[in-house]
């Protein structure tokens, strides 16, 4: 099967439950079994080449596509991405008018009342390093 992520070496537990040898994750149950293991592997702190590591990085990363395929995220609102980085940064509201312009222009972005402009989103993505994508989605209204 193409572009299908194959395990390829046998867990180490050994309960009958967990051995899916080669199998790629394909149900919740697989998936429930594989972050049981992960959880012990991490635990182990192995060393990223050994095969301890190895099989550590297989599982993340089959546990990882099945999470994408199965859980998939909406984007974040633009202004709620904007508010994000602004807390995860430590910035005020003030620190944003280089970005937006005059400080009551600011609070109406925040306040989802002014849609953010071309301008706005090439500053903010420079700036502040949040991907333009995300920024120029339509942001949810505000209702009134």
């Amino acid at each position: 099967m193409p572009n299908t992520i194959r395990l390829t070496r046998p867990p180490l537990t050994s309960s009958k439950e967990s051995d899916y040898g080669n199998n790629a994750i394909r149900t919740e149950a697989a998936c429930l079994i594989a972050l049981q293991e992960v959880s012990a592997l991490i635990e182990l702190d192995p060393a990223a080449d050994s095969p301890v590591g190895e099989r550590l990085d297989v599982l993340g990363t089959l546990v990882q596509a099945y999470g994408f395929k199965h859980y998939p995220m909406d984007p974040p609102d633009p202004i709620e991405a904007i508010k994000f980085r602004m807390d995860q940064s430590g910035m005020t509201v003030k620190e944003l008018i280089p970005y937006i312009g005059p400080l009551n222009r600011v609070y109406e972005v925040l306040a989802h009342k002014r849609p953010l402009s071309l301008n706005m989103i090439r500053r903010l993505s420079d700036g502040l390093h949040i991907p333009a994508e995300i920024l120029i989605r339509e942001s949810e209204a505000v209702e009134g």
